[in-house]
């Protein structure tokens, strides 16, 4: 399963919670700093357990302000 997780961070820790994020590896597999309502986008590659696990993690890094995640869904439209 994949996801990504797009996080709001305070002011000016932009750096430090992407030094936090590069060691959470196992389900953390690509970090991309960017513009808009978050701060850091990042890909996540798992089970829908490792991926909400991991995203409780976030919650836990004090810099983080909010965090919302993406959960990629199979739609089959009939084309």
């Amino acid at each position: 399963m994949r996801s990504l997780c797009l996080i709001a961070v305070k002011p000016g820790k932009v750096d430090v919670v992407v030094k936090i994020l590069k060691k959470k590896r196992k389900v953390v597999k690509e970090i991309m700093v960017v513009t808009g309502r978050a701060d850091i986008c990042v890909f996540l590659q798992g089970s829908i357990d490792e991926i909400n696990n991991m995203v409780i993690d976030f919650k836990k890094i004090k810099e983080i302000v909010t965090t919302e995640t993406l959960i990629e869904v199979e739609v089959n439209l009939g084309w």
